[in-house]
């Protein structure tokens, strides 16, 4: 008799902007099998970003379509840019096994853990507000008043981050952060619960 697979896990890295997420992300993906789900994004593409790889980049309307049809599993304002997460791959892959990463903002992550109580959610946090100030700086691809406004949303996301997510982890260091994310994998049960 076939049995279905157990179904994967959902796990959603979330934290403010210029902490490294993208890095530690690609990181654990070299060590931790997992799909990792390609978001949708209004913002312009920056250098180096590839359509359909880093993000989705689709305009203002037909992101408003993606989210009034229902394809979205989340979605989030960010800095001025609408940001969401596909539905259906993400749903696919959960049902035959596969466990799914979420790299999204703060916003959408509390969206999942309310539609998905067993996500297993994990705050990146930089070490000061000064080093995310001199990371976002030092990336030169955002100007001075969006590099402001991303550290006012960052203050709060990081007031907030205890009592949102499951676990908050620093990166100081991008090998650390994930050798600390893949213990907390480790720990967490190897599946969620399929009832």
């Amino acid at each position: 008799m076939l049995t279905e697979p157990a179904r994967g896990r959902l796990i959603v890295v979330s934290g403010p902007s210029g902490v490294g997420k993208s890095t530690v992300v690609a990181a654990l993906h070299e060590q931790h099998p997992f799909f990792f789900s390609v978001s949708v994004t209004t913002r312009r593409r920056r250098p180096g970003e590839r359509d359909g790889v880093d993000y989705q980049f689709v305009t203002d309307a037909n992101f408003i379509e993606l989210r009034s049809s229902g394809q979205l599993l989340e979605w989030a304002e960010y800095a001025g840019f609408r940001y969401g997460t596909p539905k259906a791959p993400v749903l696919d892959q959960l049902a035959h096994g596969n466990d799914v990463l979420l790299d999204i903002e703060v916003s959408g992550a509390m969206q999942v853990k309310r539609a998905f109580p067993e996500a297993i959610t994990v705050f990146v946090a930089p070490p000061s507000m000064q080093t995310l100030e001199d990371r976002l700086r030092g990336r030169g691809d955002t100007d001075p008043e969006q590099i402001d406004r991303r550290l006012e949303i960052a203050a709060w996301q990081l007031s907030t981050a205890r009592d949102t997510f499951d676990h908050v982890v620093v990166n100081r260091r991008v090998e650390d952060t994930v050798a600390q994310i893949l213990r907390i994998l480790a720990e967490s049960p190897t599946r969620a619960d399929s009832s």
